[in-house]
């Protein structure tokens, strides 16, 4: 990194903390503080929401992911614009008109204190950890890469956040997040276009897409019925719908940034405005990943992306038979770039055979590359098993790192750290306001003024965040952590989206079925992902089911039993 890049960096993020801190100081009550006045338009609404989705993991792990898988993961989105549509529809006016502070406020009302203490416990569990998860998963890439200390980078990304999270609430948070895509998207734009001025002279954007197209970059539907396989249409327009649904309509990170809109249509108009622009932004996320690939079917690229793997395979005893490979690898890249241009060739002479036999050889070739990139893994894992041989989440910032020029490598680094802060911001501000309204004010005994209850949210999202540092400090005695934060979620969203469908349309459950139902569901979810039953993104339908056949079945159990006998 050059100077340059450390200005650019280290202008955009203090920007970003500085504003939030000026822009909203001096929150004097609850409702200035939590719901930030009320006073939030559609677009803030929209942005807010899209960029407290749009973690660090979304912008380092998409590209990755489609480089090795090609487009198929936007599946996983489908149902996200209904479960907008119905969140619009039904969460949204029932909120609004409660005039509630928490998703989980109006649980007790319909059931009981129990049942909202559990429901705001789930939420705390899942996105404490979560918010961790958050801070680290950049943390440890950007340490491996870059050679930080990891610790200290996830100190640097909490106390950053903590300062204007802490400082302004809600409305410090929905603002900063404005600044935070633009720059996500300013930075994702000048990466997808240096890519494509940095392929051979005559390959066109019209070709690389014909070339990743011949590798099965740009398969997007997947119509198969195999729930082991995450990503299909069926998964994405089920499971995701109920973790859109779950997400979106109960999870206090997202509920607070649209319970802060002006009215029921700006909240509505800021959701629908997700629901129309997340896709394609998902879409172009992915097609970045695809145009990566592009590129490095001219250029030379590692065996494996991730340098960590490299070095514990490079000091062990199998170092000969990783050179070995290696010197495999690069005559593989000759020969694919060889391809690549008869490819290029017979497309512009508009030749079938020629085009299709030079398909053919570039899928072999790349077949072949694959095979000795897995048995890389084989010798990383046996060098070190505790190294994470899976380099999917490492490939963008590779290409970050020894491809771009000067000044944009800065500017990538902070759509990457935008991306943390903005996701952790909410996730702090919900967990603080979730501790103080739902579990501390309401088991608080006498009758303090509005600056306590700031002050106490104040107080609940410091320690939230130096919980968060915690868990992303010792978060390496774990593993696979950057693909845990949707599985996290799926675990906890099922059933606590069950609870919130019980409390709108099955008016004759009580709040003691729905406590045990959610127990027992909540057990069973737990027991099920860790004997692996299904894909993690079919947990969220399976919570949510389960959770109310259970409440309606011991509701209607128990109405049995307190029924009188009949007089004969």
């Amino acid at each position: 990194m050059g100077i340059l890049d450390w200005i650019v960096l280290g202008s955009a993020l203090l920007f970003i903390v500085g504003y939030g801190v000026w822009k909203t100081k001096g929150s004097k009550n609850v409702d200035d503080y939590v719901l930030g006045g009320n006073d939030a338009k559609w677009w803030t609404i929209g942005l807010s929401v899209m960029a407290t989705q749009a973690s660090a993991i979304t912008f380092l792990s998409t590209p990755g992911q489609a480089f090795h898988d090609g487009l198929g993961f936007v599946q996983f989105y489908f149902g996200l614009p209904l479960a907008m549509i119905f969140i619009c529809l039904v969460f949204i006016p029932i909120y609004r008109r409660l005039k509630v502070f928490t998703a989980y406020e109006m649980l007790e009302g319909r059931f009981d204190l129990k049942t909202r203490t559990l429901t705001a416990i789930l939420f705390l569990i899942q996105r404490g950890l979560a918010a961790g998860i958050t801070i680290f998963a950049p943390s440890i890439i950007l340490s491996a890469v870059l050679g930080w200390d990891l610790r200290t980078l996830n100190i640097i990304i909490g106390v950053l956040v903590i300062a204007y999270t802490v400082s302004g609430g809600t409305k410090a948070v929905s603002v900063t997040q404005k600044q935070q895509m633009f720059i996500i998207m300013v930075g994702m734009f000048f990466a997808f276009f240096f890519i494509l001025g940095s392929l051979p002279t005559g390959v066109s954007f019209g070709e690389a897409l014909k070339i990743a197209g011949a590798n099965n970059k740009l398969q997007i539907l997947d119509f198969s019925f195999d729930t082991n396989n995450r990503y299909t249409f069926w998964s994405g327009i089920t499971g995701g719908f109920f973790l859109a649904l779950a997400y979106f309509g109960t999870d206090q990170s997202q509920v607070q940034r649209y319970l802060s809109g002006k009215s029921v249509r700006e909240s509505q108009l800021g959701l629908i405005f997700n629901g129309i622009f997340k896709i394609p932004m998902q879409f172009f996320i992915l097609l970045v990943g695809a145009m990566v690939f592009v590129f490095y079917q001219y250029n030379p690229s590692p065996l494996n992306f991730n340098p960590a793997a490299t070095q514990a395979v490079m000091e062990s005893e199998y170092v000969d038979d990783y050179k070995l490979l290696e010197k495999g690898h690069l005559e593989l890249e000759q020969e694919k770039k060889m391809a690549q241009n008869a490819f290029s060739a017979a497309l512009q002479l508009k030749e079938y055979n020629a085009v299709e036999q030079a398909k053919q050889d570039i899928v072999k070739i790349n077949q072949r590359e694959r095979a000795s990139r897995d048995a890389a893994k084989t010798l990383i894992a046996q060098a070190n098993d505790s190294v994470e041989t899976n380099d999917k989440d490492y490939v963008f910032i590779h290409f970050i790192l020894d491809n771009l020029p000067t000044g944009l490598i800065g500017l990538l680094l902070a759509v990457i750290l935008s991306a943390a802060m903005s996701s952790t911001a909410s996730e702090l501000n919900a967990l603080g306001t979730i501790t103080a309204l739902d579990l501390y004010k309401r088991n608080k005994k006498g009758d303090p003024d509005e600056k306590h209850y700031v002050l106490a949210t104040k107080g609940f999202t410091l320690l939230w965040g130096i919980i968060a540092i915690i868990i992303a400090c010792v978060a390496n005695l774990f593993d696979n952590l950057i693909q845990l934060v949707n599985i996290i979620g799926s675990i906890f969203y099922g059933n606590v989206l069950g609870i919130f469908l019980l409390a709108f349309f099955f008016k004759f459950v009580k709040g003691n079925a729905v406590f045990v139902a959610a127990l027992i569901t909540q057990v069973i979810v737990i027991i099920g992902w860790y004997m692996d039953w299904m894909s993690y993104l079919w947990l969220n339908a399976f919570g949510c089911m389960l959770v109310i056949f259970l409440a309606m079945l011991i509701e209607t159990f128990d109405g049995f039993l307190r029924k009188p006998p009949i007089k004969t």
